[in-house]
């Protein structure tokens, strides 16, 4: 037993119930697929709910026990492991709730419990309060499941359009309750429930809250007996009771009394429709196909005893307790037995049918009509069900149908009272008492009933037999097709009743008539035809009037002489203006009965005007009649106000007409019922402004005022005359707005009212004028100019547009805006009361006009106040939202704005006031300042807080909100309502919206929950009721959305409500963006609500009637993940990130558990796990899903066909229409065009405009159409747009931001290669809308970086493991690289000729996947045992495969490609240019046959390009200012010249460059003439504080270098037009030998100046030759000489290059080298530094032996380079350029290289040693090598380790490639110095003969040949022999052993072998020679 006692914590009697509603409603009312089974499993669980209705469960001792041990022992909850303490205030109250609704005392603690888990729900109440509400709540579910499924039963009356399965299931389970006793139990229920005895029990209890708990509770309580009633009358509609039960049903309305005003209320009105229905044989007549079964299954006509028992129970059975009820069911069943007995089956019951006649006669004793009226019609509930106002009609209809005798009974006995009473008044005596008035009755309430018609049934059609309208014109043609059949038989009869009862009319009945005529005339058709008949009625032939009327009475004929003879009549003792009768104006002529009669006439001629606007204009028309003119007539006499209104009404039917409501203003203001004139001598004024204030003020009633503000506010909707008055007056609207305002709306609240209700009719009827000018008003420029009129002779100021003078009102501190805000305020108190009062309708309608009067006022303020502003008028205008902070007159406080929030909080009972409150709100919220304040407003006062923030929440919580009902769907009021209720929801969001876009503190930071008065990051949120957490606008708009996301077809609300769920996922990305308010979000949408994984996975969103919500709800959504990725990853919170992943990327089906979640152990497999290739198919993995589901075609509108405007004016039109909306889309205002094009078709004259004129205004809808349909796509175009680039963004954040070992390097080249070849396919279809390419590409670009980065790092740590696979390329195969590489290409063609930019990003990825297949940087480790066959017939390896397949690709597209890079490289956007340069530069590289070079070259770009270079220099000379310029034109230089070295490294591409003018060219730049001075505190001056500009001198090595390099290639590359090449060189550095010579000279230590020497020196070495000029051309001998002495001059300064490098300064520089690298500094510096220094030593000792060469090939001609001294140089002076550097410091060198070289070998020895065992390097080794590469000191510490061996591994290749460098240049070096040392030993110790102080020169050496310059002064054989000495000294035995080592290591695979062995050898003997 104790297992079955544990507390459902959703309480048994709330939770299970709620849930059985909601699948009735979604199976019934919203028709939801799959509904019929779960409702079948719903209702097999509940059916005992059903079958004990209402019954709770009983209490018993042992619950009671159980209860009581919980607060000691606990107890156990379901769900929940454990047991739960509670507290003893919780069982207290438990056991209160118990005894109140004597229930089990587990049940009640269930509720408790539920009511405080709800509480959040209802701010405000406690948990026992909650209670009460969910304890009714689920009896209200019981019952309105119930209703509804009675309703879908299979029946006689209606259906609902449901499956068949459904209607049965429905049906047959209602049978089986219907068996076991549904009725009684139904019966006494709502005998039992009473508000009144509920409501003294709960207050005993203390169980009522605030008002609106006991509104609520009350609401509750009648719903449920109402829901009860209404399933008796459902059913009954449907199918019969049975005997019993219909007995039951009659017992019960025998106890049945009436209201206090005499009618039913609307419980007891169902249970009297249900028997109505019960015994209704009328269906029969429908001859419907199942109308055998009905028979059958119709007890009446089966079942005789049935008949008997009802028919007993009714003729013998007591008095009821309301007689005339009993006469009602009496009549009824007399129909229904007259109905029987013409009915075959009726012969049976002839003992009951002959009984008709006395059973109708009781009923008409019974005063049944009269009660029909009163207790029936007068009843609330009676027009709210169409199947009431059906049932009655049929009743009244088959009464005048079947029992035509009694009804001509009913009119004799009329005739003869009426004659009675007439012979009464002539004797001058009382009429008779007794008299009957049954036909009065009858004629009245037909008159009632027909006279409302809520559903537009207009059921009164079926008094008129339509064959009569044929006789007249008016109505010709609109019944042809229906007279011509025979109308029905009841027809004829009803419409002969309406015709013969007017025939003879006996006075008594005249009003009763023309009540009757009113009713019936209630409709557009029925008018038509009472129209008629009043027409036929009049005279057959004008007699004359004088004579009487000879036609009938009620005819407009008589009607209208009447009226003409009273104000005929009247007119004549019209008193004057000054008389003081005017004030007790004499009733002459008219008497109380005329009056009635005179009013009832109004009234039908009011209601047939106002429904037929053929009759309005046929009256008005009619030469006799003239209605307007007596109308308007008889208000000037002195009649009754009462009659005064009612003609004002009938005018302002008439006004409905636009072309009589012209005329009618006109004769308003002659008549002057509103005194607008004053004359000269008048003392007092007149017309309706006396009336107002000397009648109805004293009266205390305004009916006169009221029908005069319906008039105006019918005629102002018409039409508005500008001109009014004119000629009188200032001509306009000015003086009746000025009476509404000052006479009517200002006093209204003071004015004393009989009937309180009048106050707010009369607020009512004045605020809908305004309503209507404001409404109407566009603000105009002419409305803010003085205009002025003449009048008599003199200037008056014209009055201003009516609506410009509200405006005015309401934007200053006026009266009027005072009143309206004090209105608004104590509409909100008294809705707070949720009392009702007379009224309420009326007070509701007042403040809705008020709300929108200030909607409409911020809506059109700013226009004014622009206008206002433009003009200079001298008018002083507050902006309303300042105005609205003001203080209230009543409360002293600032809480205008507070008054129009809590209309929120009002928003179930008055959905439009709510409305209008939040569209108001949100235009406040646009401004920051208003902001702050109101939240220090909103958060004042605790209560009000609450009661605010619960208002926003239940408006966003309200489940009845519907999307998508058309506004022209409104005549449906649920409909009407729905829609409301969602564009509430969607304004409060966008107030959410736009707050937040705002500084805090703000709303939308108050509304969603976050801290306001702390920072903001610090609030912690929580699900509402933790904490004290209050229910936010977040909950509510996470509640909405999380809606259905646990089921399979996703959140309800993205199908439901696209774009309320667009706006949803917005706030919450807002949220999550924001820096202050991501943190806490994040949390809490993480770990309460799981939010973003349950979304995510039910994308992509796919509903076909709204793409473009569908793609903004899955934009936000994806910024939001992308957020969430990235916040996850740097938080290193993996699983998370993991998870999102896994749903993301994976491709494998998911295994879901059966509860839908994933388990922990699933999670934590890396998304490897899922990838295994399995049998399992594959599923498309989500982000391609997605990107499916963005369609990037989009059909645009077709161009314009236009007969009337011309096409390019209307394009510009539109174009000037053009805002930009709230989505930031530019999109054309449709209202303003459509005003712009009406205003410029009423602008045409002339009677050709006129007939054109439909033509015209159809054309004119066609351009909206056009226009709205390109609003269209434009947003649909953005919101692709839009979720494109969020799909971008989250994939890059996917591949930039997540952890990269989340996605194994295989996995992630595949789902790169997915993502890639996806989005080429859709990009290069066919339609693929261009606007959305850019973004594509930009993905594209991504993309490819990253396929290129992940296969790199693949290879880089796989080399070690497996050394290079040679099968694929890396994890993603050949064939899939190859089909990226054509989809790029094609992409990239399809661009077509613009796009620059967009190409730009397509080159980017390009160039990364070209650089896939370039092989990584190999170590060189001087093993080169490998022959040239070897490497020739060696298998190709991966890289050069791919290279090859890569370039056949690039080539197969032709010059089509090249032509489009080509022209990309030489103009257009910078970064498109660099980029075409460097793909040029690429596919050049790797083309091994030449064609992109031969396009190149014949096409003339490559000329274009040379030629490019002369307007760079302009650009660049800029770049060398001091201040820092842009730097563009320098990168763009830079990828040039790269391009050109490119080129120059073939021999082919250099001899064209050479052909081009390229050297020219760069001779003629005068850049290069601007070598700033380095000063290095000048430099420090001007340096970018960010060190991203470089300094000036730094940027002139930019340009400088890269000249230097193609100028070194083409030198190199020319080798068989060497001449050509090295002389067009020499001529640029003679050009700029300034330059040079100083770059020459520079005693500047840096990487800079010492590769530009490098540079120079190499290319000095090849050009500065004696040789160079010897081209065979005659040159001037002054130009040669020239040319000599700059030879000379290089020449010189080389060598004194080579005495600092080698000689006495190489200390210093290699102390400087050390101090110029900063320790923070990568390691690679200082190593290229040391290459730089070698290779210019090596530089200048080549062009010290081609000079030696080149000169002569014998020893004895050869030119000397330097003196015959070979001590070692000690001067530490820099060495003057005079002299000579001797033979010494060669020596120097040759010593130093070879200790160099050693030291370089075993540092390659090691290093190399270290690559082959990466492995087992330890930690630290690691640490240090990867230092090389990091700058900074706590780099390394974040990398991880596998990138740490990757890196470590890169900087070992790239030592031992430094030191292999620095080898060869050593031994390189080595090599020249012992050359150079033998040819000038030779020289010197052979050939040279020592010369006597008197020679001058030395023998054979001739200036002419170079060495001119070098001064050699006389050599002594002194100097000889010192010579020969030292270097028998220098050139020691362990020297040469070194020499020869080095052979051995090196020279022996690199170079010649045994060269230095040769030399060496030589020198020895030479040394020797010389001394024997």
């Amino acid at each position: 037993m104790a297992a079955q006692m544990a507390v459902n914590s959703g309480a048994s009697l709330w939770g299970p119930l709620k849930e059985l509603w909601e699948n009735v409603e979604g199976a019934i009312w919203r028709k939801q697929p799959e509904s019929v089974h779960l409702l079948d499993l719903q209702l097999k669980k509940h059916k005992p709910y059903f079958l004990s209705l209402f019954k709770n469960p009983p209490k018993s001792a042992e619950q009671r026990e159980k209860v009581r041990k919980a607060s000691t022992e606990g107890i156990s909850i379901q769900g929940q492991q454990g047991s739960r303490l509670l507290p003893e205030q919780l069982l207290a109250e438990a056991f209160i709730l118990s005894d109140l609704f004597d229930l089990g005392e587990l049940a009640a603690l269930e509720l408790l419990l539920a009511g405080e888990h709800q509480q959040p729900h209802f701010p405000g109440l406690t948990r026992g309060l909650v209670a009460i509400l969910l304890y009714w709540d689920g009896k209200r579910c019981v019952a309105n499941s119930l209703r509804s499924l009675i309703q879908s039963r299979h029946g006689k009356t209606f259906t609902l359009d449901l499956s068949a399965d459904l209607v049965n299931l429905t049906t047959r389970f209602t049978d089986e309750l219907m068996a076991q006793g549904l009725t009684k139990q139904i019966l006494n229920l709502v005998s039992d429930i009473s508000i009144t005895r509920e409501f003294e029990r709960l207050q005993k209890e203390r169980g009522l809250g605030n008002e609106k708990h006991r509104k609520e509770v009350s609401d509750l309580i009648k719903e449920c007996r109402q829901s009860l009633a209404e399933c008796l009358f459902a059913w009954t509609c449907q199918s019969p009771l049975s005997k019993d039960d219909t007995l039951a049903l009659i017992g019960h309305l025998e106890t049945v009394t009436a209201e206090a005003d005499g009618s039913l209320d609307s419980v007891n009105l169902a249970l009297v429709m249900a028997l109505l229905y019960c015994l209704d044989v009328s269906f029969l007549e429908q001859g419907t196909e199942d109308r055998d079964d009905l028979l059958q299954a119709q007890p009446l006509l089966t079942e005789k005893q049935y008949v008997s028992a009802v028919h007993s129970r009714l003729v013998e059975g007591q008095a009821w307790k309301l007689p005339s009820l009993q006469a009602v069911v009496r009549l009824t069943w007399a129909l229904s037995l007259r109905a029987l007995s013409q009915l075959p089956q009726g012969a049976a019951l002839v003992e009951f049918t002959e009984a008709d006649e006395v059973l109708a006669d009781q009923a008409l004793l019974g005063g049944v009509f009269l009660f029909l009226t009163e207790g029936i019609l007068g009843s609330e509930g009676f027009h709210q069900e169409e199947f009431y106002t059906r049932r009655l009609h049929a009743l009244i209809t088959d009464f005048l149908a079947l029992m035509p005798m009694k009804v001509k009974q009913l009119r004799n006995r009329a005739d003869e009272d009426a004659r009675l009473i007439h012979m009464a008044l002539q004797m001058g005596s009382e009429p008779p008492s007794s008299l009957r008035k049954d036909l009065e009755h009858l004629m009245i309430l037909i008159g009632e009933f027909y006279s409302k018609d809520p559903f537009g049934l207009e059921l009164a059609l079926e008094f008129w037999c339509p064959t009569e309208s044929l006789q007249h014109t008016s109505l010709t043609g609109s019944f042809l097709g229906v007279a011509l059949q025979r109308p029905p038989h009841k027809q004829v009869v009803l419409s002969k009743f309406v015709r013969q009862m007017g025939d003879l009319l006996p006075a008594p009945l005249y009003i009763p008539y023309l009540r009757m005529l009113k009713g019936l005339a209630n409709g557009p058709q029925s008018s038509h035809y009472c129209f008629s008949l009043l027409k036929t009625n009049g005279a057959p032939h004008g007699e004359n009037l004088q004579g009487g009327v000879s036609g009938s009475p009620v005819s407009w004929e008589h009607l209208f002489h009447s009226l003409m003879l009273y104000h005929e009549n009247l007119r004549r003792d019209v008193p004057s203006a000054d008389s003081i009768q005017y004030r007790h104006p004499p009733i002459r002529g008219i008497t109380q009965r005329e009056l009635d009669g005179l009013t009832a006439f109004l009234q039908l001629l009011t209601t047939i005007v106002t429904w037929s606007e053929n009759a309005r204009l046929a009256l008005c028309e009619h030469p006799q009649w003239t209605p307007v003119v007596v109308m308007l007539g008889l208000l000037q006499c002195s009649i009754q106000p009462i009659l005064k209104a009612q003609l004002l009404h009938g005018l302002a039917a008439f006004g409905k007409s636009p072309e009589i409501a012209a005329s009618l203003w006109q004769s308003l203001e002659y008549t002057q019922v509103l005194q607008t004139v004053k004359a000269p001598g008048q003392r007092q004024a007149a017309g309706i402004e006396v009336e107002l204030n000397e009648i109805e003020s004293s009266c205390e009633e305004y009916p006169l005022t009221r029908a005069f503000c319906h008039l105006i506010s019918t005629l102002v909707e018409s039409s508005l005359p500008v001109n009014l008055g004119a000629g009188l007056r200032a001509p306009g609207f000015q003086p009746y707005l000025a009476f509404l305002r000052d006479a009517v709306f200002l006093p209204f609240p003071t004015r004393a009212y009989r009937r309180p209700a009048e106050k707010w009719e009369v607020a009512e009827a004045v605020l809908e004028v305004f309503h209507k000018l404001l409404r109407d008003y566009e603000p105009q420029p002419a409305d803010f100019l003085q205009e002025t009129v003449e009048l008599q002779g003199e200037q008056i100021p014209a009055h201003k547009p009516p609506g410009h003078s509200l405006m005015f009102h309401l934007l200053n501190d006026s009266p009027t805006l005072s009143l309206c805000l004090s209105l608004l305020e104590e509409g909100v108190c008294q809705l707070d009361t949720y009392a009702p009062f007379p009224g309420k309708k009326q007070l509701e309608s007042a403040v809705l006009h008020c709300l929108s009067l200030l909607d409409l006022a911020l809506q059109k303020e700013v226009v004014f106040m622009d206008l206002l502003r433009e003009s200079q008028a001298s008018l002083l205008v507050s902006p309303l939202e300042q105005l609205l902070q003001g203080v209230s007159a009543q409360s002293r406080r600032a809480d205008h704005i507070i008054n129009i929030a809590r209309y929120l909080y009002h928003s179930s009972s008055n959905p439009e006031a709510a409305y209008l409150s939040a569209k108001i709100l949100r235009h406040i919220a646009r401004y920051p300042n208003i902001q702050t304040r109101l939240v220090g407003d909103f958060t004042h006062d605790q209560a009000v807080s609450v009661k605010l923030m619960a208002g926003f929440v239940e408006c966003l919580d309200n489940d009845e909100a519907q999307e998508g009902v058309d506004k022209a769907d409104d005549s449906d009021p649920d409909k009407r309502v729905a829609r409301i209720r969602h564009e509430m929801q969607i304004h409060i969001l966008n107030l959410l919206i736009t707050s937040l876009e705002l500084k805090g503190p703000n709303l939308a930071l108050y509304l969603l929950g976050y801290e306001v008065k702390k920072p903001v990051s610090s609030t912690n949120l929580q699900d509402p009721g933790v904490l004290g957490c209050p229910r936010s606008c977040l909950h509510a708009i996470l509640s909405l959305l999380q809606r259905g996301s646990e089921r399979r077809s996703g959140p309800i609300l993205t199908q439901q409500a696209p774009h309320l769920a667009e706006l949803c996922y917005q706030v919450i990305y807002q949220l999550c963006a924001c820096s202050d308010t991501s943190g806490p979000t994040m949390r809490y949408l993480r770990t309460s609500q799981d939010f973003l994984f349950s979304h995510l996975k039910h994308l992509p969103f796919i509903l076909p009637g709204n793409e473009i919500a569908a793609m903004n709800q899955m934009s936000w959504l994806m910024k939001t993940a992308a957020i969430e990725l990235r916040v996850t990853s740097l938080n290193r919170q993996r699983s998370h990130t993991q998870r999102l992943l896994n749903l993301l990327l994976d491709d494998q089906p998911h295994m879901q558990h059966a509860d839908g979640e994933m388990g922990m152990d699933d999670e934590s497999k890396s998304v490897s796990s899922f990838l295994h290739f399995d049998t399992v198919s594959k599923v498309r993995r989500k982000l391609l899903s997605v990107l499916d589901a963005i369609d990037f075609s989009q059909e645009v509108p077709e161009q314009l066909q236009l007969d009337f405007f011309e096409r390019t004016q209307i394009e510009q039109v539109i174009s000037n229409c053009e805002h930009v909306n709230e989505q930031g889309h530019t999109v054309c205002n449709v209202k303003l065009l459509h005003r712009v094009l009406v205003a410029e078709v009423n602008a045409l004259q002339g009677m050709a405009a006129i007939g054109q004129r439909p033509l015209l205004m159809e054309e004119v809808n066609s351009i909206l159409q056009q226009v709205v349909e390109r609003n269209r796509v434009r947003c649909s175009l953005s919101a692709k747009r839009h979720a494109l680039q969020s799909w971008r963004s989250l994939v890059e954040t996917i591949l930039t931001a997540c952890p990269a070992e989340l996605i194994p390097p295989d996995q992630r080249q595949l789902i790169i290669r997915d993502l890639l070849l996806d989005l080429h396919d859709k990009v290069l279809s066919e339609d693929a809308a261009v606007e959305l390419m850019p973004v594509v590409a930009g993905a594209v670009f991504t993309l490819t970086a990253h396929l290129s980065q992940s296969v790199l790092s693949e290879q880089q740590q796989g080399a070690g493991l497996e050394g290079g696979s040679s099968s694929g390329f890396a994890s993603i195969a050949n064939s899939a690289l190859h089909l990226i590489l054509r989809k790029l290409l094609d992409f990239i063609l399809c661009t077509g000729g613009g796009f620059q930019r967009l190409r730009a990003h397509l080159y980017g990825s390009l160039l990364y996947y070209l650089q896939i297949a370039q092989k990584p940087e190999e170590p060189d480790t001087l093993q080169t045992g490998v022959s040239m066959w070897e490497r020739l017939t060696a298998p190709e390896d991966g890289f050069s495969k791919l290279q090859r397949e890569n370039l056949a690709i690039i080539e197969s597209y032709g010059t089509a490609l090249m032509e489009v890079v080509c022209r990309d490289a030489c103009d257009g956007h910078e970064i498109g240019r660099m980029l075409a340069l460097a793909v040029l530069d690429r596919v050049l590289s790797i083309d091994r046959q030449s064609q992109w070079l031969v396009y190149l070259c014949n096409s003339g770009y490559l000329r274009v390009l040379v030629e490019s270079l002369r307007q760079d220099d302009v650009a660049l000379q800029t770049l060398l200012m001091p201040q820092p310029p842009l730097l563009k034109p320098l990168y763009i230089y830079e990828s040039k010249m790269a391009l050109l070295t490119r080129v120059a490294k073939t021999a082919q591409g250099a001899v064209e460059l050479l052909c081009c003018g390229l050297v020219a060219q760069l001779a003629e730049c005068r850049v290069f003439h601007m070598l700033p001075e380095n000063e290095s505190f000048r430099v420090y001056g001007q340096r970018d504080p960010s060190g991203f500009i470089p300094s000036p001198l730094e940027r002139y090595r930019q340009i400088l270098l890269p000249t230097l390099r193609l100028l070194q290639v083409i030198l190199t590359s020319t080798t068989t037009h060497h001449q050509q090449g090295a002389a067009q060189v020499l001529q640029w550095l003679i050009v700029h030998s300034d330059t040079i010579q100083s770059i020459l000279r520079s005693q500047d230590v840096s990487m800079g100046s010492l590769q530009e020497l490098s540079l120079l020196t190499a290319i000095i070495s090849k050009t500065a030759l004696p040789g160079a000029l010897d081209l065979g051309q005659e040159i001037n001998s002054a130009a040669m000489l020239e040319f000599q002495g700059h030879i000379g001059r290089f020449q010189r300064q080389c060598l004194s290059l080579l005495v600092r490098l080698a000689g006495t300064e190489r200390a210093r520089y290699l102390k400087q080298i050390e101090e110029s690298v900063a320790p923070g500094d990568a390691a690679e510096k200082r190593e290229e530094m040391e290459v730089a220094m070698q290779q210019i030593c090596a530089n200048v000792m080549e062009y010290c032996q081609t000079l030696l060469l080149q000169s002569s090939a014998e020893a004895q001609f050869t030119v000397c380079l330097f003196s015959p001294s070979a001590s070692e140089p000690t001067d530490v002076a820099v060495p003057s350029v005079s002299r000579v550097p001797s033979l010494g410091l060669v020596l120097l060198l040759l010593k130093n290289s070879a200790t160099d070289f050693f030291r370089y070998h075993d540092s390659h020895r090691q290093s190399l040693g270290k690559l082959q065992r990466l492995e087992q390097l330890a930690p630290e080794e690691l640490k240090e090598l990867c230092q090389g590469l990091v700058s900074g000191s706590g780099g390394v510490e974040k990398i991880p380790s596998v990138q740490r061996s990757v890196l470590a591994k890169r900087r070992l290749v790239q030592l031992v490639n430094n030191r292999a460098k620095l080898l060869a240049l050593c031994s390189y070096i080595i090599e020249t110095c012992l050359f150079v040392i033998w040819r000038h030993l030779e020289y010197y110790l052979l050939y040279c003969t020592p010369s006597d102080p008197k020679d001058s020169l030395l023998p054979g050496y001739r200036d002419a040949s170079g060495g001119g310059g070098l001064g050699l002064s006389r050599v002594s054989q002194q100097d000889l022999e010192q010579l020969q000495n030292d270097v028998a000294n220098s050139f020691t035995e362990p020297l040469q052993r070194k020499l020869l080592e080095v052979e051995g290591l090196y020279s022996k695979t690199h170079s010649r072998h045994t060269f230095i062995q040769a030399l060496t050898r030589r020198i020895r003997g030479l040394v020797r020679h010389a001394k024997s």
